[in-house]
C-alpha cells in the first residue's frame, strides 16, 4: 500500500488549524459514525446509528478528500416511518438499496410532487427544494445511499442556518412540474438527461468500446445539477481497463460478482472482492481495474462530482484516454502479466474461462505507438 506520508509533529502543528473545516465540524455535530468509503463489502448490512435530526438511522462514508469535495451517507427509514423534511443548498443523488417508498418534493414555485420508488431506483433532489422520504412498508426498513457536494457548500458558507434554511427557489431547476420525476429522459450521446430512473439495474446501456471488453455505459444529468453519475456493465469473463482519476467516485455494485484492483502508480495493487451491494471508492489518482468473475454480467453505478473527471483540452476525461497518448488509462497491452494470471485463477474457481482474446485483438488494431522514454 501507499506510504502515509507522515511528517514530524512539529511540522503537523503548523497546519493544525487547517485540519478541521466547517464541514467536518458539521459531521461531528450530526452524531453519526464516520467510516472509510474506500471499501465497504455490503451496504445492505452496514451498521447504522440513530440519526436524531433526520428521524432515521445513518452513517457517513467519507473518501480521502471528502472534507473538501463530496461525501456519502447511508440512511434507513424505519418500517411505516418517514424522515424529517428538509431543504439544503447542496446537491444530492440517491440510489435505493432496499425496500420501497415515496418522496415528496416542493418549494414555493408550484405544487408538491410525490413519486414512488423501490430498490434499484436512482433520483436526484432538486437544489434547495423541501423534500421528505417515506417508507411504504410497515414491516421492512427502507435503505438508500446518497452522495452530496455538502463539503464544498458548507465550507464555502460556513453558516448552517444559511445552508439548510434559505427559502430561495431555483425555479429553473424545479418549479412543481407534475412529470418532473416521470421515468423518462432524453438521450444525448452517452448522456441520459433525466431526474428519475425507476429500475437502474436493468436500464439499457450504450456500447462503450473505449473502456474495453465490449462493455456498456450510460451517463446521467439529474435535476440540472453539477454532480454526475454513470452506470457501466461488462460481460461474463471480461474486465475493464485500468484507469485513474480524481477523488470522490463512489462505485456501488448493482449486480454480478468479481474483484477490483487499486493502487497508486508504481506500487503493488491491492485486491478487493465485491458483489451486489459493495461500495468501492478509489483514492485520488489511484489506478483501479474491475474484473467480472461471476456467471452474469457485472454492473455498477458511480456517483461523483465533476472534479473527478480530469479532462483534456477537448473535454474528454483523461481516464478514457490511453497513457500512450498522455491520458490516465492503461491499455491491455501495457498491463502487468500478473493481471491476466490473477483473472484466470479467479475464473477457474467458478469453472469459467477468460473471454478477453477478442478484446485484446480489437485493441491492437487501434493501439497508439508507445512514446519513447526520455533518456
Amino acid at each position: 500500500m501507499a506510504q502515509e506520508a507522515r511528517v514530524s509533529e512539529e511540522m503537523a502543528k503548523k497546519f493544525a488549524t487547517e485540519k478541521e473545516t466547517p464541514y467536518t465540524r458539521w459531521v461531528q455535530s450530526e452524531g453519526l459514525e464516520i467510516q472509510s468509503a474506500i471499501y465497504q463489502p455490503n451496504l445492505h448490512t452496514l451498521e447504522l446509528k440513530p440519526w436524531a435530526r433526520r428521524g432515521g438511522k445513518g452513517v457517513f462514508l467519507n473518501h480521502d478528500a471528502s472534507r473538501t469535495s463530496n461525501d456519502a451517507y447511508v440512511c434507513e427509514i424505519p418500517p411505516g416511518g418517514e424522515l424529517a423534511a428538509q431543504r439544503q443548498l447542496f446537491e444530492e443523488m440517491v440510489y435505493v438499496l432496499d425496500g420501497r417508498g415515496s418522496t415528496a418534493v416542493w418549494n414555493g414555485a408550484g405544487a408538491k410532487i410525490t413519486f414512488e420508488w423501490k430498490a434499484g431506483a436512482i433520483f436526484a433532489i432538486p437544489l434547495n427544494t423541501m423534500h421528505q422520504h417515506f417508507n411504504a412498508s410497515g414491516k421492512d426498513a427502507a435503505r438508500f445511499v446518497s452522495v452530496t457536494n455538502a463539503p464544498a457548500i458548507i465550507n464555502a458558507f460556513g453558516d448552517l442556518g444559511f445552508v439548510f434554511d434559505t427559502k430561495y427557489d431555483f425555479r429553473d431547476r424545479f418549479s412543481g412540474e407534475p412529470d418532473y420525476f416521470a421515468n423518462k429522459g432524453e438521450q444525448k450521446g452517452l448522456l441520459l438527461d433525466t431526474n428519475f430512473v425507476a429500475d437502474a439495474v436493468n436500464l439499457p446501456l450504450i456500447a462503450a468500446k473505449e473502456r474495453g471488453a465490449g462493455g456498456g455505459h450510460i451517463r446521467f444529468n439529474m435535476a440540472k445539477g453539477s454532480m454526475n453519475s454513470h452506470i457501466s456493465q461488462f460481460p461474463v469473463g471480461t474486465y475493464k481497463k485500468a484507469h485513474a482519476h480524481g477523488p470522490g467516485a463512489y462505485v456501488i455494485v448493482m449486480s454480478g460478482e468479481g474483484f477490483s484492483l487499486m493502487w497508486p502508480e508504481g506500487e503493488k495493487p491491492k485486491r478487493y472482492e465485491w458483489r451486489e451491494g459493495t461500495l468501492i471508492t478509489p483514492p485520488n489518482m489511484w489506478f483501479h481495474q474491475h474484473f467480472n468473475t461471476g456467471t452474469t454480467p457485472a454492473r455498477y453505478l458511480a456517483f461523483k462530482q465533476e472534479g473527478v473527471a480530469i479532462r483534456n483540452a477537448q473535454g474528454v476525461p483523461k481516464a478514457w484516454i490511453s497513457k500512450r497518448l498522455g491520458g490516465d488509462q492503461i491499455d491491455y497491452a501495457d498491463e502487468s502479466a500478473e493481471v491476466r494470471q490473477m483473472f484466470a485463477e479467479a475464473l477457474a474457481k467458478h469453472g469459467l474461462k477468460s473471454r478477453m482474446d477478442d478484446a485484446y485483438k480489437a485493441e491492437l488494431a487501434e493501439l497508439p505507438p508507445k512514446v519513447p522514454r526520455a533518456a
